[in-house]
């Protein structure tokens, strides 16, 4: 019986002049109601029942309708950002639907609620206005694909890293690597710079820079840097070169001559760590090989060293010397001694 009294209840008539109106189908519903329960109930208790009976079948219908169609719909899109904001849309739909009926139940009619936004629409834009272009910020980011749900974002301007745990229509929600929990709205993202480390490759490139003397054997160093970066497991040890755009890079870690410098020859070793979410530790590892790799070699690490040179363009320097115990006078002599 449910079933066809929500047809009904839902169900529309239409006037001479076109229009169409739910007040007949649900007068017709509330009247049903009543003669199959016993007499003595109030009609307004019986309509409030039949509008929480509605919402309720909404909330569990809309329940249910995710179960059935979520993994279709995911399986289609294949981008769980917008397989989630698609399940909600159709769940926020279904409870539009029964908010509807039941206010439609209770006697609130479609003029009441012109009424009210026509009253409140100053309060209300100033309100929603913010939402709504967060909203809209919300539809480019979906668009956009800037960054997908699981991956490893930077905020460039706060340094703040983490990954992506939600992505919705109004606002991001940032799961930091301090086991924290950052929600920015679409408007304020969409304005900074975003690094992505795991976009569509996650092998991220990593560099160390090091000043060896000239005096030292300079293929040593940088052959021993490049065998202590392959020891780190973390590290891609070798395999085809790495692609990026149209230029290729050596996936093996190489060590470059970057320039002569002033103590000593610098050197860049370049190389790739597999993940981007430990890079301080991987970093850390590869340090601590060169270091211990180039502590026996026949390589040096220059200390900076400063040296002042005085001749005869750099002025002169007056020193004044004063025996203990006298006071002194303009160049440094007694008060008597001056006076001869």
């Amino acid at each position: 019986m449910i079933p066809g009294l929500v047809a009904q209840v839902g169900g529309t008539t239409t006037t001479g002049n076109g229009t169409t109106t739910t007040d007949s189908a649900t007068q017709e519903g509330v009247r049903l109601v009543e003669q199959l329960l016993p007499e003595g109930i109030p009609g307004w208790l019986i309509e409030y029942g039949m509008a929480v009976l509605v919402l309720v079948i909404g909330l569990y219908g809309s329940k249910l309708a995710i179960r059935l169609f979520g993994r279709t719909i995911a399986r289609r899109i294949q981008r769980p950002s917008i397989t989630q904001t698609v399940l909600r849309s159709v769940r926020l739909a279904i409870m539009l639907v029964a908010v509807g009926i039941a206010l439609a139940i209770v006697g609130f009619r479609g003029s009441d609620i012109l009424l009210s936004v026509g009253v409140f629409s100053a309060v209300l834009g100033i309100v929603l206005a913010p939402i709504v272009g967060s909203i809209i910020n919300g539809v480019f980011v979906l668009a956009d694909q800037p960054y997908e749900i699981g991956d490893m974002i930077e905020i460039s301007d706060t340094n703040t890293r983490g990954f992506v745990e939600d992505i919705t229509i109004r606002y991001t929600k940032i799961f930091t690597l301090d086991n924290t929990f950052i929600v920015i709205s679409n408007s304020s993202i969409r304005d900074r710079d975003v690094v992505n480390y795991s976009a569509e490759d996650e092998r991220t490139r990593l560099s160390l820079k090091l000043t060896v003397t000239y005096e030292g054997d300079l293929d040593e160093a940088r052959n021993l840097m490049e065998t202590a970066a392959r020891r780190v497991d973390e590290v891609i040890t070798g395999g085809p070169d790495i692609r990026i755009g149209s230029a290729r890079y050596p996936a093996a870690p190489t060590c470059y001559i970057e320039e002569y410098a002033d103590h000593g020859v610098q050197l860049v070793l370049r190389y790739w760590a597999k993940e981007p979410y430990k890079l301080m530790t991987v970093r850390s590892k590869v340090n601590e090989r060169v270091w211990a790799q180039l502590e026996d070699a026949d390589v040096h690490i220059p200390y900076p060293h400063s040296h002042v040179v005085f001749d005869e363009t750099s002025g002169s320097l007056p020193v004044e010397m004063q025996r203990e115990g006298q006071p002194t006078g303009r160049a440094g002599q007694a008060p008597e001694e001056r006076e001869e």
